[in-house]
């Protein structure tokens, strides 16, 4: 095993030209693990290149892969920091490397990584079925906290024609806006900083950050993406990645104001976030508003405890 682990190369930084490679070693590994769990009828597709790149570029310097002794790629883990704020993924090892110490190698180095830059909190998601990926984050030091939700809902459900602000449309105000989403996101749960996530988005245009005011007040705002999760199909939903907002009300607003805005032309029909159940009066909203659940994942954090003291609704997707 050491032997194994001693003639990989790396870390080197993830780039564009990876995607393909990325590709492959992502929809192998994840199929794979599916496969183990008794779901055999399950084939992870190929992440859309607009997905990859974002993940990418968000994760900058935090973005790492490494090679076997022919070159091709081992492994990647992807370390995201907002603020103080750090977490990772997606990450895989090529499934014949799997329990050789491959893994472990790289959620160190992208802990060691996180820690260097500042970061209070790190952590991860995996699917809470699988007892095998729990202990192995927990011989690493991540202890299990609450799950996470995928839910979805159609459009017209969610829209009450809100007028939200976009992002996008003030470019004469750009760095005053940003200042404004920063400091309120920062308020409410302080040493969290979204401004990398809204930029690239808005640089990549790949979605938008919609914000919310009442009588001229920001009251919260959401960064969401359009393009197509999947490589090769059809962009028919949306996706939330951060909400911030001061109350469930102003939670409502914002989803209200994604949904008038993403329901512009043709396009996506549907609304996807992953609610965080830290939060279960907005898991009740949603229910609520009739949002369905599609999928569960567990948020897991080094060393447990709680994530940051919040007040309002901070919620941020540890997925791409």
């Amino acid at each position: 095993m050491r032997r194994l682990e001693a003639a990989l190369t790396g870390p080197e930084r993830v780039t564009l030209q990876d995607v393909d490679a990325l590709n492959r070693l992502f929809s192998d590994a994840f199929t794979d693990r599916y496969h183990r769990d008794g779901l055999t009828g399950v084939r992870v597709p190929f992440l859309s290149r607009d997905v990859w790149r974002f993940a990418i570029e968000d994760a900058g310097e935090g973005a790492m892969l490494w090679r076997d002794p022919d070159g091709q790629l081992a492994a990647f883990n992807l370390a995201h920091l907002s603020g103080t704020e750090g977490w990772m993924g997606p990450l895989a090892v090529r499934p014949s490397l799997q329990g050789l110490g491959v893994g472990r190698r790289i959620v160190l180095a992208a802990i060691e990584w996180l820690h260097r830059r500042g970061a209070t909190v790190i952590g991860l998601e995996t699917m809470p079925r699988t007892a095998e990926n729990i202990g192995f984050y927990g011989s690493l030091g991540f202890l299990p906290g609450r799950l996470t939700v995928t839910m979805l809902a159609d459009l017209a459900v969610v829209d009450r024609r809100t007028a939200g602000e976009l992002f996008s449309q003030a470019r004469a105000e750009r760095d005053a806006r940003l200042a404004e989403l920063s400091a309120l996101s920062c308020r409410l749960a302080p040493g969290v900083d979204y401004r990398r996530e809204i930029l690239l988005t808005d640089d990549l245009g790949v979605g938008e950050t919609t914000l919310v005011r009442i009588e001229g007040r920001l009251v919260g705002f959401g960064v969401w993406h359009r393009v197509s999760l999947a490589l090769g199909r059809p962009a028919d939903e949306v996706r939330a990645l951060k909400i911030v907002a001061e109350d469930v009300d102003a939670f409502r607003l914002v989803l209200a104001a994604i949904a008038t805005e993403a329901r512009q032309g043709a396009g996506p029909t549907r609304l996807a976030l992953r609610c965080q159940t830290a939060y279960p009066e907005v898991y009740a909203a949603l229910l609520a508003t009739g949002f369905r659940v599609q999928w569960t994942d567990l948020r897991m954090l080094l060393g447990g405890g709680p994530e940051r003291a919040v007040e309002g609704i901070v919620m941020s997707n540890w997925e791409i």
